[in-house]
């Protein structure tokens, strides 16, 4: 006999049925799912024992209907309170720390991708540049082993033994020729020869601002004509100070220039050199200054790296370890890369020096532009150096009137036959480079012919016949 109350039975089965479908469609692998589907189990059984009798009789053990129907309503119950427990998740969102997760993994390696290398900060190298504390003893002797972990500014001298690098992307200087340049890059980096006469100074400014000074000029000078040019530039500080080696023509207003930046100017961030003494008051004139303004002095090797913002600055020379005390052999030798724009220096490096760097460095040597080893003399620019080069433009540093008849009759002829864009400062005058990475332009003080040959017939006839002046060595430590 249908009653209200069957009826009533049957919907609410129906409806425990149902939530408990419901209940087992949102079943995840967890022990709150799990209990959620017990219950659900537990519901089907109270749905059945409802709508057939004997069946519910059987599971409850008795027959009053008041009790079947309390245990239904307290499954009920419980089951509602889990629902509202366990909140399934959305099959399309994902939990917030596997989401940070993979939000930070991506940012990192977009982060490789558009930066294609970047300043190494934190690199475990194996050897690291040292210096003392600036001070010198009054003999001239290389700088100490004492290590200098920052400069006023936090900027630190890296390198490793083998010229690698470690996953900042910085260049490798073991001549490997899959080496690739970064061609990221923004901005504009300026090389800077300035004429000196017979000396070499040489200028690099960074997109940042960031200051480079190559050599000084000459010991007559002071440092007076690097001084003038570089306010022209309003140059404020020098933030990388660099001396290929201890001769006076390369030196010779380094003390001058300290001088001028810790007292007038924002002072100089660090100084670099090869550590091997010379026994001259240019000399010792250089590391007193150093001393004075606590300067920190590093002592660079090959493989060594200098911290420049943007901008991959590779020591080539001098050899790691040992080296014995020639200025030449030992001469500071530094590649600069920016983007695919590469330069190269080697100060006074001659045959024996850019022999030694073509078979330790190969074709990490390529440059774009070379400033002349040795103003252009022909202990310099070997053929097989100037083959690892192979230079679309070359520089020269060296008087007009020079002493020593630089440039050599031979290295033009050599640059001349090899199609070299060829300047000089002694016609040119103050010549500078600017690229954004993949061009490059040249602006000249004064306009002349860049054709080797050219150059090659506007030497002074007498030139190389010039007396060279009588200069005490021991005061001066000049060389050509």
């Amino acid at each position: 006999m249908v009653t209200v109350r069957s009826v009533a039975q049957w919907g609410l089965g129906v409806l425990v049925a149902l939530f408990a479908l419901t209940a087992l469609s949102a079943i995840e692998l967890s022990p709150l799912s799990i209990l959620q589907g017990v219950l659900a189990a537990l519901l089907f059984l109270g749905a059945a024992a409802l709508i057939v009798p004997r069946t519910r009789a059987e599971i409850v053990g008795r027959t009053d209907r008041t009790l079947s129907s309390s245990v239904l309503a307290i499954l009920v119950v419980v089951a509602v309170l889990t629902g509202m427990l366990v909140t399934p998740l959305d099959a399309d969102d994902d939990p917030p720390v596997d989401a940070n997760a993979e939000d930070l993994e991506a940012a990192d390696t977009d982060g490789q991708a558009d930066d294609g290398t970047q300043a190494d900060e934190t690199n475990d190298a194996d050897d690291e540049v040292e210096s003392d504390d600036g001070a010198a003893d009054e003999t001239g002797s290389e700088p100490g082993s004492a290590q200098a972990d920052a400069d006023d500014d936090g900027t630190e001298a890296e390198g490793t033994d083998d010229g690698s690098s470690d996953d900042t992307g910085a260049a490798s200087t073991d001549g490997d020729p899959e080496t690739e340049r970064t061609t990221d890059v923004e901005g504009e980096l300026e090389t800077h020869h300035i004429d000196v006469g017979q000396a070499d100074a040489t200028l690099l400014v960074t997109p940042d601002d960031e200051t480079v000074l190559i050599d000084t000029g000459d010991w007559r000078q002071d440092g007076s004509d690097v001084i003038a040019y570089l306010e022209s530039q309003n140059v404020d500080r020098i933030d990388h100070l660099v001396a290929t080696h201890a001769h006076a023509d390369h030196i010779g207003g380094h003390a001058a220039v300290i001088e001028h930046f810790e007292t007038d100017g924002d002072g100089v961030g660090a100084a670099y050199d090869s550590g091997v003494a010379h026994d001259s008051a240019t000399y010792e004139n250089y590391l007193d200054a150093i001393e004075e303004h606590d300067v920190d002095l590093f002592e660079v090797e090959e493989g060594d790296e200098l911290p420049i913002d943007g901008i991959e600055a590779t020591v080539l020379n001098p050899p790691a370890g040992e080296s014995d005390d020639d200025l030449h052999y030992n001469s500071v030798s530094v590649a600069f890369e920016f983007g695919e724009f590469a330069y190269l220096t080697t100060g006074d490096a001659e045959a024996d020096a850019e022999q030694r760097m073509v078979e330790a460095h190969g074709s990490a040597l390529e440059a774009d532009a070379y400033q002349a080893g040795h103003h252009g003399s022909s202990t310099s620019s070997t053929g097989p150096f100037m083959d690892a080069v192979d230079p679309e433009i070359t520089v020269i540093s060296s008087g007009y009137d020079s002493q020593y008849g630089h440039p050599h009759e031979e290295v033009l002829e050599e640059y001349a036959e090899r199609g070299i864009e060829t300047y000089w400062t002694g016609v040119h005058g103050d010549i500078v480079l600017t690229t954004d990475g993949t061009e490059v332009g040249v602006e000249t003080e004064r306009e002349f012919s860049t054709d080797a040959a050219d150059l090659l017939e506007e030497r002074p006839e007498e030139q190389a016949s010039i007396a060279t002046p009588q200069v005490d060595t021991a005061t001066a430590g000049v060389s050509g």
